[in-house]
């Protein structure tokens, strides 16, 4: 069963609806462009040893077929070792539902309902939700029964699950089997009390299944969210480096938090760059989605970019709130998930200067505390002036904007600040607890207690609405003048596997560069802008670093 050509050929002998296609062994280049045209566009190019969304590309038109062949191979190769590759008729806007079955070396055979995968990236799941959203209960069971005779066909002992793709019309078809527990097999457990650890070394002792299927019963809603190391706003990159701060929410008897990093941890480039599995259970959908929309809220994480805030939009959605998913849910609703970016609110701006100004005077009572000289100035950073108030200006940056915040420093220990030439008076206090603090303050007499945290440039805070991220603008004197202008650099880390371009070719904005590998896939850089590529700067082969210049420019080509 991993193989999907020779799985799909025994689903059909089985009965089990499956999708037509071109799963031959002649392989070549020519013969899975035909067959494509055969099936008609748009299709779908899958390795046949793949999983998690390696070795898979959607082709919408012939003219796309040769470069999603070749960066489908190289995928395939590097993932599985193994470039075979079938051709399917891609059905727009399916949804994703699998099915959790067990059997055991008795011929028993049971399945414990369904999950609904369909929200993903990179045909990659980020969300799984069991049961699924708006099934009719004879679906249901026709598509539980139907998993089931996909176990039987292979005689299969153990967990498995049967994937499915579904049209709007409740039409299902077998896309693969999985010969495993997935990551996703916790909100099964949550709907059905059920511990699949424990079944698969009952059944792999020579035990009978625990449970036969009438006993097997549906019990609330659950629904897990992958928290990743990435960037949602950039195309879903993902990211690497260290795990400064890790704080989960608390985990009780309806909430599991699944990991395998803590605090301090490092994100490799060299494995899947998941962070956590977030799982609820309530007694009905909407309960769940409400448990977990506020768990993300709870979930903070600083020293690497994550997708917690944009699983927390995609929760909030009214279209994914109703049920209404499918596998293109975010290309289709991209617009209302990334919203055009909203500047910050002053209130947030003034929270951000308020901290620096507090380790400020943190900082300075640590360098009085070893200062010979009680009276050094340098060891007060109160701001008390005799006859005047201290006024200053703090610059932060909301995205691509540099704000400026007008601070004066009261005698009272309080502060006036004006953002957009709106005044605010702030207070406020710190507490440094571990790498983060708990900063409680006023702002215009309204009171609040929230997380900040100082790292890599930036002030981070957490409030009851989620994590924000304000950045501090970098002097002038520290800038690299060669950013920007002379290249294109490295998103991540990670290995060049194909260069596109040579020195003096003209490139039009799109235009694919270079390839690279990390975390087990395989991205496309595209050219910005058009112009004349000057020099190439890496080499197939090459393990290059995040931000190093792959691509260099003619000067006169902007």
């Amino acid at each position: 069963m991993g193989i999907k050509s020779t799985s799909k050929s025994i689903m059909s002998a089985a009965g089990v609806p499956i999708i037509g296609g071109y799963h031959g062994e002649d392989q070549s280049d020519t013969r899975l462009k035909e067959e494509a045209g055969k099936i008609g566009y748009p299709v779908m190019l899958k390795a046949v040893r793949g999983g998690g969304g390696k070795g898979m590309r959607i082709v919408p038109t012939v003219s796309d077929f040769d470069e999603a062949l070749a960066s489908a191979r190289r995928e395939a190769l590097k993932s599985f070792d193994d470039d075979v590759m079938l051709v399917e008729k891609f059905v727009e806007n399916p949804r994703h539902v699998e099915v959790q079955v067990f059997g055991d070396k008795h011929g028993n055979y049971v399945y414990l309902f369904e999950r609904d995968c369909s929200v993903q990236r990179r045909h990659q799941k980020i969300i799984e939700e069991a049961p699924a959203p708006d099934l009719p209960e004879e679906v249901r069971r026709e598509i539980g029964e139907a998993a089931v005779r996909a176990a039987k066909a292979v005689n299969y002992v153990g967990a498995g699950t049967v994937e499915f793709i579904m049209d709007p019309n409740h039409k299902f078809y077998f896309m693969e089997m999985n010969t495993r527990l997935q990551v996703e097999h916790p909100v099964t457990e949550m709907v059905t009390s059920t511990d699949l650890v424990e079944w698969q070394l009952q059944v792999a002792s020579g035990a009978k299944l625990p449970m036969n299927q009438d006993a097997i019963k549906l019990r609330g809603h659950s629904f897990e969210a992958r928290i990743y190391a990435e960037d949602p706003t950039n195309n879903f990159l993902p990211g690497a480096g260290p795990l400064w701060h890790l704080e989960p929410p608390v985990a009780d008897a309806n909430t599991r938090i699944e990991t395998g990093v803590r605090e301090g941890d490092e994100v490799s480039t060299f494995y899947d760059p998941m962070i956590a599995k977030l799982v609820v259970w309530s007694h009905d959908r909407q309960s769940a989605l409400d448990k977990l929309r506020q768990h993300l809220e709870d979930y903070h994480i600083v020293g690497v970019k994550t997708n917690i805030n944009f699983l927390s939009t995609l929760a909030s959605h009214k279209e994914f709130q109703a049920g209404e998913v499918h596998t293109e849910f975010i290309p289709l609703h991209n617009d209302s998930l990334f919203p055009t970016s909203k500047k910050l609110s002053p209130q947030v701006l003034c929270q951000a200067a308020l901290a620096l100004i507090l380790n400020e005077q943190q900082e300075a009572v640590k360098l009085a505390s070893i200062d010979t000289d009680p009276f050094s100035p340098f060891g007060c950073g109160s701001g008390v002036r005799i006859n005047e108030y201290l006024c200053r200006q703090i610059h932060l940056n909301d995205g691509d904007n540099q704000v400026k915040i007008n601070v004066t420093y009261k005698a009272n220990g309080s502060y006036d600040m004006e953002v957009d030439g709106e005044s605010f008076e702030v207070f406020g206090k710190l507490k440094v607890t571990g790498r983060v603090s708990i900063m409680e303050h006023t702002i215009n007499g309204q009171r609040q207690a929230v997380k900040v945290a100082l790292y890599n440039n930036a002030v981070h805070v957490f409030a009851q609405a989620g994590g924000v991220e304000i950045g501090l603008p970098t002097p002038e004197y520290l800038e690299d003048s060669s950013s920007g202008s002379m290249g294109d650099r490295a998103p991540m880390q990670g290995d060049i596997t194909h260069v596109y371009v040579q020195p003096g070719a003209a490139v039009e904005k799109g235009d694919p560069l270079l390839a690279m590998e990390s975390m087990k896939m395989e991205y496309i850089i595209k050219a910005p802008r058009k112009g004349i590529i000057k020099d190439i700067l890496v080499a197939k082969g090459d393990n290059i670093q995040k931000n190093a210049a792959l691509v260099a420019y003619q000067k006169d080509e902007k």
